[in-house]
């Protein structure tokens, strides 16, 4: 054993270094001693095939509705279960080294994601989450619909601002869209929390370059420079449109997604 885990028969944690033995079926953990106690037969676990080191985000959702990865729902769910008490949630970094191990782990666990749980440092997981969206192929509102967004969020006008948006957050692909929703209920969840001191304005400015992007893979430095005060301005106004909008693209099953 390299990394302490609990046995799966008696419960107490099997320490560094000991020996253990592991089912090839159904990957349970135990003691040498409690190989008696083992409950006979096993269940198989399905195999599930790694995810891609990068790619689209369809590439990482599920097959049916909402199509919301499951790394971004078990890092949110992680997040909103002990981590809205935390200052400065999103905005201060987690250990760098940490944040690509789990990353890492993550997409080589495919959908049977080892639990976030085991992670100390909430900030950690708020920066797995980041990381992974950074990662994607294109960013959450999509190349092409990238100067739809920057368009709509520059109109004076906030009703006819909110229907522009409204209208371009329904062309995205259905993944984004959906992924998309569930995280603007998300942050609205964070702005809510007072612990956490991250207002509307802090977050946009922290997602707005992940979520937003640029319109293209290699954008100029001309072109960073522009697009980073417009990125915010997007955000920012995506998480003003009223959270049942957001819901009315998730349906019922979000509330299996994430605690309430």
């Amino acid at each position: 054993v390299i990394r302490p885990e609990p046995c799966g028969v008696c419960g107490s944690r099997i320490r560094f270094g000991k020996a253990a033995i592991k089912c090839r079926q159904c990957q349970l953990l135990l003691h040498p001693k409690c190989r008696e106690r083992c409950p006979s037969p096993c269940t198989p676990q399905p195999r599930h095939h790694a995810w891609p080191c990068e790619g689209l985000l369809a590439d990482f959702a599920p097959p049916t509705p909402p199509l919301v990865p499951t790394l971004v729902v078990q890092c949110v769910t992680e997040v909103e279960t002990r981590g809205l008490t935390e200052t400065g949630l999103y905005r201060v970094p987690g250990s760098e080294q940490l944040v690509r191990e789990w990353k890492r782990r993550l997409l080589r666990a495919g959908g049977a994601l080892p639990a976030l749980s085991s992670v100390a440092d909430i900030h950690v997981v708020c920066g797995v989450l980041k990381d992974f969206l950074r990662g994607l192929k294109e960013p959450l509102v999509t190349f092409s619909l990238h100067p739809a967004f920057l368009q709509a969020a520059d109109i004076p006008d906030d009703a006819a601002c909110d229907t522009a948006l409204r209208h371009v957050v329904s062309k995205l692909p259905p993944a984004n869209r959906d992924t998309l929703a569930f995280l603007m209920l998300h942050l609205l969840r964070v702005s809510h929390s007072p612990d956490c001191k991250m207002d509307v304005l802090n977050l946009s400015r922290v997602f707005g370059p992940t979520l937003v992007g640029h319109s293209s893979a290699n954008p100029t430095p001309l072109v960073i420079m522009e697009d980073t005060p417009r990125q915010c301005k997007v955000v920012a106004r995506l998480l003003s449109l009223p959270p049942d909008f957001w819901r009315g693209f998730l349906g019922t099953e979000q509330e299996n997604l994430v605690p309430m």
